[in-house]
Parts: structure tokens; sequence; C-alpha cells
């Protein structure tokens, strides 16, 4: 794409440290081209009204790189291909207003949409490059499940604010030899969980990748006691189940795809291993703090490289691909591979062998 160019950017699905990172560069790349930059507010929502478009400047990105959040606000409930629209039964329906999202696109005079989010922003903005939008991913999510990427912004400082909680409660737990469960974000891959829980020295880490026994996570606690460590911490992923069980779900996610919203296993963990132990357990879930606050220097700077190679492979004429981080550089890979399959933890990676070889338990 040669000459003047106007392009969107939104960023879509939960929020991640990061986000403004990925705004500032490739605003400031875009510039640097004489191009003009439109932000869409409030996800691929915003696409569908024009009334949420914004210009978007040096100026209006000064200063933002280290901030949490995104200036431009994110939404997972705006899917266009099923946007949840009121019957006339009052029951919520399904409405496809991908067409809407097609014709707002070129009413606002758009050439390319860089489209930053997770897996659920990457398949739809698959759906609207197959419909002729010249669209480029930016892979963002805490949970770092993303196919086609060695790592998504957000992941690093997840861990660090995780890995800090451990540390934190690893006194406490000392101090007054209780149990504690530690309740994790992660969805249905235990990237989270394990790296934070390897990096605070947890004595037991349960991931959905590997369902876990109840009885061999308080054998681990027992064999504690015996060498006189009278307290012990469990770090478990949001989404980890037993085996021969389910995973722990609170309820369904208000206004979004339909998807379970996952929590209650620390506590659920916590009530058994009291039962099975008699030690004194409590549950921490950290929750949405994982995603708040300011990213680290590392996630900064990997959304600052691909908020400009986005701009980079629209320059090329290149759309329809996700930038991806293929190390040491930031290459891209074709929607359709990025959203093929969710990425989960290798049961034979070196973190696994490295968790074993400690002897952290894994619930098995």
């Amino acid at each position: 794409m040669a000459g003047n160019k106007r392009i969107a950017i939104n960023t879509g699905g939960g929020d991640a440290p990061g986000l403004n990172a990925v705004i500032r560069a490739a605003v400031l790349s875009a510039e640097r081209r004489s191009w003009e930059v439109v932000g869409i507010q409030r996800g691929y929502q915003g696409l569908l009204d024009t009334e949420y478009s914004v210009p978007l400047t040096r100026h209006s990105v000064r200063g933002i790189a280290h901030l949490g959040g995104t200036i431009l606000g994110t939404s997972n409930r705006g899917d266009p291909f099923g946007f949840p629209t009121p019957g006339s039964d009052g029951e919520i329906e399904r409405r496809d207003r991908s067409a809407e999202v097609v014709d707002n696109f070129h009413r606002l005079g758009l050439d390319a949409l860089i489209a930053v989010g997770g897996d659920g922003s990457m398949e739809i903005a698959d759906k609207l490059s197959r419909l002729g939008l010249p669209v480029v991913g930016v892979p963002k999510t805490i949970d770092n499940d993303l196919a086609g990427t060695v790592a998504t912004f957000g992941f690093n400082t997840a861990v660090e604010v995780a890995t800090d909680a451990i540390d934190r409660l690893h006194s406490t737990a000392e101090a007054h030899e209780r149990v504690f469960t530690i309740e994790v974000m992660g969805r249905y891959a235990g990237w989270i969980a394990l790296y934070a829980g390897l990096a605070g020295g947890a004595d037991v880490i349960l991931i959905p990748e590997i369902p876990y026994r109840i009885d061999r996570i308080c054998q681990k606690i027992l064999e504690r006691e015996t060498r006189g460590r009278h307290f012990s911490l469990v770090v478990v992923a949001e989404g980890a189940k037993p085996l021969d069980g389910e995973m722990t779900i609170k309820g369904a996610r208000q206004g979004g795809r339909g998807e379970p919203v996952l929590g209650g296993i620390a506590e659920r963990l916590a009530t058994e291993i009291h039962q099975k132990t008699g030690k004194e357990t409590r549950s921490v879930v950290l929750g949405h703090i994982q995603r708040g606050g300011s990213p680290t220097a590392y996630d900064r700077l990997l959304a600052l490289r691909f908020g400009a190679a986005a701009v980079r492979v629209i320059a090329e004429g290149l759309t329809s691909v996700m930038v991806a981080l293929d190390p040491p550089t930031v290459r891209t890979v074709p929607l359709a591979e990025a959203t093929r399959r969710m990425k989960t933890v290798p049961l034979d990676g070196d973190v696994i062998h490295t968790a074993r070889e400690m002897g952290v338990s894994l619930g098995v």
C-alpha cells in the first residue's frame, strides 16, 4: 500500500497490560508515513457505529506506553457475527451484523484495520478478512494461549503480578502454618499458574492440561509436615479440574459469547484439603489484578514491536495476517493459522520437566 493511507486500530476482548504501547507504536509509525489513524472505541462494537471512531495523533498517544488498560476501551461483547440483541420475547438473540461493519469500514474511508486482541478477536479478524476487509492482527492475552506466536504481550506482566502475590503469601503461610490455595487466571491453559507457581516456589501447581488427584495434593502437603514444613502453597489455574471431574464454573459470561465464567477452584480445593488433612487452609483469588496496572518492560517492548510491525506489514501490502513473536524477530502468520488451535502448556516441555525435577507436585 503506497501513498497516504487511513488506517484504524481497535482493542478487543479482555484488557491486558501493553495495549496502550501498541496504540502508541502504531500511531507514531503511521505518522512517519503521513498516514491518518482512526481509533475504534469499544472493540469491534465501535465498528457498528461510526460515532465511536476518534482521530489518533502523536498528541493523542503521548505518554501512554507505560499505562495499563487502553485509551480506546475494549469489549468482549461486540462480535459482529453474533451480536447480542434483545428479541421480541425479551430473550437475547444473536444477529449477524458483519455487513454493517463492512459498510462502516468503507464509510470511514479506511484502507486497513489493525485488530488487537486474543483468540476471540483474532477469529473475528479472520472472518472479516474473508469478507474482504484488509486486517492485520496483533496478539494480546495474559493467558498466552494464542497459537502462532511464542508469546503474547500481557502474559509477562500477569506472571510478575502473580509471582509477587505468591511471594507475599509465602511469609504469612509460614507464620501461621497454613495451607494457601492461590487461584490465577488463564482460562483453559496453565501458562500463568505454571510460570508464576514455579517462580514463586509453590509446592503444588495445578493446570488444566494435567487433571489432578486430590489425594496426591494432600500427600504432598503431609509429606512436608513430616519434614517440619508446616505450611504449603498450592497455585491453581482457574481452569484446572480433578481427574474424572469438571472445571469449576461460576456462571455464564454476561452479554458475551456464551462462554462459562471459570472460578471457585481455589475455595473448592481449600475445603477438600482441610477435610482430608486437618490443616487450616485459606483460599486467595488474584482475579483481575493480573490484568491491571503498568506493563513490565518486557511486555511494553513487545507491544511496541507488535504495533510498529503491524504498520510495517500494511505498508508492504500484506493483510489477513497476524504479527507474531518468533525470537529474535517479529514475523507474520496467516490469521487462519493463528486461530486454528489453542496453545496449551506442552507436557514434555522444559518448564514441566523443571517442576517435576524440583519435586513440585502437579497433582498426579
